[in-house]
C-alpha cells in the first residue's frame, strides 16, 4: 500500500517506522529534511505541510492510497478534507473534528453541552477587565490559555509561570491583544492540582481503542522547573497504566474520550484517527486539561514501538469504521523517551549547530532513535530552533528502560545541546507516587 505521512518531526519518524514495519510503501511531505524519514521513504517532498493543494497534488502524482497526518496544523488547514474529497483515504480527523484540539473554547463548550465528566471551572473572554474579575474570583489560582494552537507553549499556570493575580491578568491581556493562538480571546480555567498523564486512543468515529498511558514532561528543566516546552521526554509502564494511577483512573479517562467521540458524532463531526487526552489525576478523579487530535509528541514514541498489531490494518479499520472487529495488542514492556534539544530551547534556541549521532552504537545498545526538527546537509546533522531528536529505551521495568536510554544518549554529541536527564528516574517517579498519595489522603 502506498502511504503518505505528513510531518517531519520525531512523532512522524515513529509513525513512518510503523508504516514500514507494517509493509507499507512510504511517501512523505515534510517542511524540514528529517534524516530518519528520508531513509525510510520511497520518495519525499520538502514543502509547507499546511498547503493542502500542494499536498494533494503530490499525493495524486504518487498514487497515494492512504494518508496519515502527524501534526495538528495541517488538520486545522483542512488537509484531510481536501484529500478525502479527491478519493484518498485519511487516517486522521477532518478540520471540523480536529477542532476538539484547535479550539479550546469549542472543546470546553462541547463537554459542557453533553455533560461530559472531567471538566473544570472555565470561561472565555475577549475583554481583559472581565477576565480580571474571573481571575480574582478564583483567587488567581488559574491557568491562562490561548484559544488556538501554540505548539504546547502558550499555557501559563499559577505557581509555575506567575505568582500573583496581577501577573495572571497581565498575561491574559497579552493573549487577547497580541492574538496569541490566532484569536483575540483568552480561556481562563481553575488551576487543577495533581499528576498529569496522556491517554492516546485509536478511533473509528464510533469506538475507541485506548493505548498504554504515558507521562510527558513539559517543563524544560529537571525537577519540573523552567518554561513549558513541546515536551522533553516521557515514560510508560508495562502494565499499561502509570505507577501513580489505578486501573479505575485509566477507565475513567478512556470513558471521557469515548464520550467526546460520541458527542462529536452527534455534532456531525465524526472523528477518525488517533485522539488523545491530556488528563490531570486529582483528589477528585480525572480532569481534562486538553484534548488533542493526533498522536502525542513524545508519547507516540512510547507506544508505537510496542504495537504488535499491523499498524496499517488499524489505520484502515479507523477509516472504514470497523475498529471493534480488530484485535489490537501491545507488548507488555516499559519505555523511557528523552529528547535532545538545542541549547536555549524554550527561551532562545541556538540553531544551525552540528550534532554527531552514532546510529550504529545506539542500535547496538538497544536504543531506538527518532529524528525530529533537524536538517541534514552533506551527511551532517544540524539543529533548528525546535527539538532535535529522541532516544527511547525499552525494557521490562522503567528503571532498566531509563538506563538503556541514558547509555544511548552518550552516542549523541554536540557543544550546543541540552537533555533533561531526570525523566524516568526512580526518584522522580517516587515523587509522583507520593504526591498522589498525599492528594488522595
Amino acid at each position: 500500500m502506498r502511504v503518505l505521512v505528513i510531518g517531519g518531526g520525531a512523532r512522524e519518524h515513529a509513525i513512518c517506522k510503523a508504516v514500514c514495519d507494517s509493509g507499507g510503501e512510504l511517501y512523505s511531505v515534510m517542511k524540514n529534511l528529517n534524516p530518519g524519514i528520508k531513509r525510510l521513504a520511497k520518495d519525499y517532498f520538502i514543502h509547507n505541510e499546511t498547503d493542502a493543494e500542494k499536498v494533494l497534488e503530490y499525493a495524486l502524482k504518487k498514487k497515494i492510497e492512504l494518508a496519515i497526518i502527524g501534526p495538528e496544523a495541517p488538520e486545522e488547514a483542512g488537509v484531510t478534507n481536501v484529500l478525502e474529497e479527491n478519493g484518498i483515504k485519511v487516517a486522521s480527523p477532518s478540520k471540523e473534528a480536529a477542532e476538539i484540539e484547535t479550539s479550546k473554547e469549542f472543546m470546553r463548550n462541547l463537554m459542557e453541552k453533553y455533560k461530559i465528566k472531567g471538566s473544570v471551572k472555565c470561561r472565555v473572554f475577549s475583554d481583559a477587565e472581565m477576565a480580571k474579575e474571573f481571575i480574582e474570583m478564583l483567587d488567581g489560582e488559574v491557568a491562562v490559555k490561548p484559544i488556538g494552537l501554540t505548539g504546547g507553549k502558550g499555557v501559563k499556570v499559577a505557581g509555575d509561570h506567575f505568582n500573583s493575580i496581577e501577573e495572571a491578568v497581565k498575561y491574559a491581556k497579552e493573549v487577547i491583544e497580541k492574538k496569541i493562538g490566532g484569536h483575540s480571546k483568552v480561556l481562563i480555567e481553575e488551576k487543577v492540582v495533581g499528576e498529569e498523564f496522556t491517554l492516546q486512543a485509536f478511533c473509528d468515529g464510533n469506538a475507541i481503542y485506548p493505548m498504554p498511558a504515558v507521562q510527558d514532561h513539559k517543563r524544560l528543566l529537571p525537577g519540573d522547573k523552567g518554561p513549558n516546552t513541546g515536551g522533553m521526554g516521557s515514560y510508560s509502564h508495562k502494565s499499561g497504566i502509570l505507577p501513580f494511577m489505578t486501573p479505575d483512573d485509566y477507565e475513567e479517562a478512556a470513558t471521557i474520550l469515548q464520550k467526546i467521540v460520541e458527542a462529536l458524532k452527534k455534532e456531525g463531526r465524526q472523528y477518525k484517527g488517533v485522539i488523545y487526552g491530556q488528563f490531570m489525576l486529582t483528589a477528585n478523579g480525572v480532569k481534562v486539561i486538553e484534548i488533542n487530535a493526533r498522536f502525542g509528541d513524545p508519547e507516540a514514541m512510547n507506544v508505537l514501538p510496542l504495537l504488535k498489531t499491523n499498524y496499517l490494518e488499524i489505520c484502515m479499520a479507523m477509516v472504514e469504521g470497523n475498529l471493534s472487529n480488530k484485535k489490537i495488542s501491545f507488548e507488555n514492556k516499559s519505555t523511557v523517551c528523552k529528547y535532545v534539544v538545542p541549547e536555549g530551547y524554550g527561551i532562545k534556541p541556538v540553531a544551525g549547530k552540528e550534532i554527531k549521532v552514532n546510529e550504529e552504537k545506539i542500535r547496538e545498545n538497544g536504543g531506538l532513535l527518532f529524528y525530529a526538527s533537524v536538517n541534514e546537509e552533506n551527511g551532517k546533522i544540524y539543529t533548528t530552533t525546535s527539538r532535535s531528536l529522541a532516544i527511547v529505551g525499552i525494557a521490562e521495568e522503567i528503571e532498566e528502560a531509563e538506563k538503556i536510554c541514558e547509555k544511548c544518549l552518550q552516542f549523541v554529541e554536540g557543544e550546543h545541546i541540552f537533555i533533561r536527564h531526570d525523566i524516568g528516574k526512580k526518584e522522580l517517579i517516587e515523587k509522583r507516587i507520593k504526591h498522589m498519595e498525599m492528594l488522595r489522603g
